[in-house]
């Protein structure tokens, strides 16, 4: 099919004159409100400047849709609050241009449905239907549009104008849902679908088209509608019944039934004929005067209709070919043809579907007279609501004052302690495990799951090999760099003066800098490594142990004493009897835990009926009362206190639970007393105390454990982020000194290829001596190895391996081959200057260590950890003019980024709580951290690798 567009039709817009809303609304708020009209002056032009906007300066695009829908969802509203409202509205109609004028707001709106139902036409038919976003937006505005005008027929009878007249609009309805099928049929096509299917859509189309052909015959001579509309109609008519018959006879032809599909390709080729014609005809005499056509509405519908006449012919001859030499199939009648179903696929959507979407609600906004009510009782109902809060306010108060009231009164008889220490007296012991606070086991559970997760043996394992790795890296580093250093020394003795070569002490300043910072680095975090392994000797007994079910075995010890005696045995004489005393100590214990749950729930009980009186309080409304009785004046307070009564039996409640709980309170009270009177005196209380002071000291060494615990997990996992950075810092300064090392000798070979030749051609004196007399050309001196014949000779993995090939000899220099020591018939040749240096000052700034992990490291909880601000890094400088950047060294893996440089700081560790359960551990610990590097030695080319930084959410003071 042609890729051309068919071109759609657009309703056309009514247009209006200016409306006075601020009059009728003024005159009906003084009126109907009571109110002072100048109050809503703002609303007054806001609703004008909606209606401006909205049939004035709106265009048919989304922009002039939006303030559309803005303006109808207005006067919705508008309608709801002045039902009564009169205003002339004048608007010309779309096609006889006829000015009509109706003061109910009903044409009004009728009108602006009109205008959104254009609105979305023009929207839809203005879409590249190539596009499937656009093919998908002119279906849904061409439905939305159908469901506008049909809002209209159903909603607005006896149309004062033409344009919304029933019969208009109906024709309307069916040209647009035409169109939507049209551009469904498009979908359809474009996307491949069964010929069955689009044979079905194409004949809805066909349909569709005949009888509006049919049914604007009736609007001929009215002068309604365009006639270029006409023409367009018949034309479509033509070309979707052909395309009816076109892809119907595929579904023939692959159904076997050829002649049948000869005798509809041969249809759809008169049918196409016939649409190409009167194509060429409306071509021909068309001319842009209608805005509801596009510009190239006559080139378009020609190329369409003249392309399809195109495929139907070529098909339709191969078929009489194939047919003629092959099937030899009977022609039937068309008329015998079956007849071929349609497909109903658009439908018009419907304005509530369309104005229940949250984004058209979003753009009318909130009503514009919200605000409008009447003043009497507005401040009626203000008053009321004050009389409430009052209400509420007062209960909260006597709530919160109760509430305060019995907290205060079970906290100065000492209740919730000594309870506990009666409850065991009457039970005659106590078990051990239940003597583990509850703290303290919540700390076991922790501790346990940590060291199951990751024991500390297993971090302080892990934190020796990176220490060791990092270390082994540095070593290798300053290793390379000295035989580098001795390398090039080494030529230089060899050539004298003819070596050119800059003395590496220059170049590798600030890579030995940053090796000395690393190097500090990691003396500083081994000697943090030291005072953590220090605090973990002192808190690993007591870790242990509170892992170990000896932990049980400390409490019990300090809850007994001496033996199996029991408190009982201890407070009460000798001459009572035990049992007897024990059974009244249980009877007092359990009637007050019985007046407790009481009082507990007597205040749960009082919150929620606080609450659901809170609810009922927000939820009441008696605005529609105060309506009701505006005119009636004094009956505000009577109906005040007749609406506040509906609370009373929340008050009641409320006052009740209040009662109950001062009950409960004086009786707690009086059996506090007896049961101090019978159990509270003698040496007893004595040893209850001290075995609360013993409990109390394990649960202190516990907790310093814990802390220490702690104390040294964190400085352990700050350590191996320490160390991981580290070690990604030496990664990156082992591959730039390898590059540097590397091209370090590199310009070594060739200057000692220049150097050679330079001797050689200095020794020569004229006159040359003859060619056969020429003395033996030295060999070249043989370079030192390089780096990577040193590393190649080491065992750098795990197991073992072959041993790497020794060193090439160093190749002589193409110049250096080439170029003869004396030839008679030339002139004598000066020796070459010196090279150009290699290594210039480059942009390379090597990042600082990271800070020590442990420098915020404090002992049982009193660590404070400060976030540092990063220092500003220096930009670095472009490279000289006409440097030329040799292409970096290839990596397996690109290197990190830098971490800014940070300065150090000390922390002080504090020692432990003196005790005589823990021994101290360190006084202190520092970390001291390397100055950082220079930024304005002279550094290698820009071949290495940058610094990385680290990685998010990384905060051991080593800058972020």
């Amino acid at each position: 099919m042609s890729s051309h567009q068919s071109p759609m039709i657009s309703m056309p817009k009514k247009t209006t004159d200016e409306v006075d809303w601020t009059t009728p609304i003024r005159n009906l708020i003084a009126k109907s409100y009571g109110e002072n009209p100048e109050m809503y002056a703002q609303e007054y032009q806001a609703l004008q400047r909606c209606r401006q906007d909205a049939v004035k300066g709106a265009g048919s695009d989304m922009t002039g849709r939006d303030l559309l829908y803005k303006y109808f969802g207005q006067l919705e509203l508008l309608e709801l609050r002045f039902s009564e409202i009169r205003v002339n509205f004048s608007w010309q109609d779309a096609f006889t241009n006829k000015v009509t004028m109706q003061t109910s707001i009903a044409f009004e709106k009728a009108s602006i449905l009109f205008q959104i139902a254009a609105t979305h036409s023009a929207i839809a038919a203005s879409q590249n239907r190539t596009d499937p976003e656009g093919l998908k937006l002119a279906f849904h505005y061409f439905r939305t549009c159908a469901g506008m005008l049909t809002y209209i027929n159903e909603n607005f009878l006896h149309a004062p104008s033409t344009d919304l007249s029933r019969e208009v609009v109906k024709f309307l309805v069916s040209v647009i849902l035409a169109q939507a099928t049209e551009v469904f049929l498009e979908k359809c096509i474009e996307e491949k679908k069964a010929n069955a299917l689009v044979a079905k859509i194409a004949s809805q189309a066909a349909s569709m088209y005949s009888s509006l052909s049919e049914e604007v015959k009736d609007f001929m001579g009215k002068g309604i509608f365009d006639r270029n509309w006409v023409t367009l109609i018949q034309i479509k008519s033509k070309l979707f019944g052909s395309l009816t018959q076109f892809y119907r006879a595929q579904v023939d032809n692959k159904a076997g039934n050829h002649g049948d599909s000869l005798v509809r390709f041969t249809l759809a080729e008169t049918l196409a004929k016939e649409s190409y014609r009167s194509a060429q005809s409306f071509s021909a005499l068309w001319s842009h005067v209608s805005p509801t056509l596009p510009a190239d509405a006559g080139t378009s519908i020609l190329e369409r209709t003249k392309s399809h006449l195109q495929v139907c012919t070529d098909r339709k001859n191969e078929a009489q070919r194939d047919n003629d030499l092959i099937y030899n199939a009977v022609l039937p009648s068309p008329d015998a043809l079956p007849n071929i179903d349609k497909a109903l696929v658009a439908t018009p959507i419907t304005i509530q579907e369309v104005y229940s979407a949250p984004e058209v609600q979003k753009v009318i906004g909130q009503d514009i007279f919200i605000k409008l009510i009447p003043l009497s009782v507005h401040e009626s109902a203000s008053v009321y609501s004050e009389e409430k809060a009052k209400l509420v306010r007062k209960e909260v108060e006597n709530a919160e004052s109760t509430e305060v009231e019995a907290r205060s009164a079970l906290e100065a008889i000492g209740l919730q302690e000594g309870l506990g220490r009666f409850k065991a007296m009457a039970e005659g012991g106590i078990d051990a495990e239940d003597e583990i606070p509850l703290e303290v086991r919540r700390w076991r559970e922790d501790i346990r799951v940590m060291e199951d997760q990751e024991s500390i043996d297993a971090l302080v394992r892990e934190l020796s090999r990176l220490k060791d790795a990092v270390k082994s890296e540095l070593e290798s580093i300053s290793r390379d760099l000295d035989v580098e250093s001795r390398d090039c020394e080494t030529m230089r003795v060899k050539y004298d003066h003819l070596w050119t070569q800059e003395p590496s002490a220059s170049l590798n300043k600030s890579l030995r800098q940053d090796l000395k910072s690393h190097l500090n680095a990691l003396e500083a975090a081994a000697t943090s490594d030291q005072q953590v392994s220090a605090i973990w000797d002192t808190t690993k007994g007591d870790i242990s142990l509170m892992l170990s079910p000896g932990l049980e075995e400390l409490f019990r010890a300090s809850v007994q004493s001496s033996g199996a005696e029991s408190l009982l045995d201890m407070e009460i004489s000798s001459e009572t009897c035990d049992e007897q005393e024990r059974a009244r100590i249980g009877q007092y214990t359990t009637e007050i835990e019985e007046r407790l749950g009481r009082i507990k729930k007597i205040a749960y009980e009082r919150n929620e009926v606080l609450k659901d009186l809170k609810d009922k309080i927000q939820a009441d409304d008696v605005s529609h009362l105060l309506l009701l009785n505006r005119r009636n004046s004094g009956v505000e307070p009577a109906l005040f206190a007749a609406e506040l009564e509906k609370f009373r039996p929340y008050q009641q409640r409320l006052a009740a639970a209040v009662h109950h709980q001062q009950i409960a309170l004086q009786e707690i009270q009086n059996l506090w007393k007896s049961l101090r009177d019978i159990a509270g005196r003698g040496p007893g209380a004595k040893k209850w105390e001290e075995r609360e002071k013993r409990k109390k000291d394990a649960i202190r060494r516990i907790s310093r454990a814990r802390d220490g615990y702690m104390e040294v997990r964190d400085g352990l996992t700050k350590g191996l982020q320490f160390y991981t950075q580290l070690a990604e810092l030496c990664a990156t300064l082992s591959r730039n000194v390898k590059t540097f090392v590397s091209e370090r000798r590199s310009e070594r070979e060739k200057l000692a290829g220049q150097a050679e030749v330079q001797q050689r051609l200095s020794a020569a004196k004229p006159p040359l001596p003859p060619i056969y007399t020429k003395p033996p050309v030295p060999s070249p001196p043989r370079s030192p190895p390089s780096v990577e014949a040193s590393f190649a000779s080491m065992n750098l993995q795990s197991g073992t391996s072959r041993p790497s090939p020794p060193a090439k000899p160093p190749q002589r220099t193409s110049h250096t081959s080439s170029v003869p020591l004396a030839q008679p018939q030339r002139p004598y040749i000066p020796p070459p200057p010196p090279p150009q240096q290699f290594f210039q000052p480059s942009s390379y700034a090597a990042p600082n260590p990271p800070p020590d992990p442990y420098s915020s490291l404090g002992l049982f909880g009193s660590s404070q950890f400060a976030a540092w601000p990063s220092p500003a890094q220096p930009s670095a400088p472009p490279p000289p003019s006409g440097f030329q950047r040799r292409p970096p060294p290839p990596s397996s893996s690109q290197p990190p980024p830098p971490l800014p440089s940070q300065p150090f700081r000390q922390y002080p560790l504090p020692g432990y709580a003196t005790s005589t359960a823990l021994p101290a551990p360190p006084s202190s610990m520092q970390y001291s951290a390397p100055p950082p590097p220079s930024s304005t030695s002279p550094r290698p080319p820009t071949q290495y690798q940058p610094m990385p930084p680290p990685p998010q959410g990384y905060n051991p003071h080593y800058g972020r």
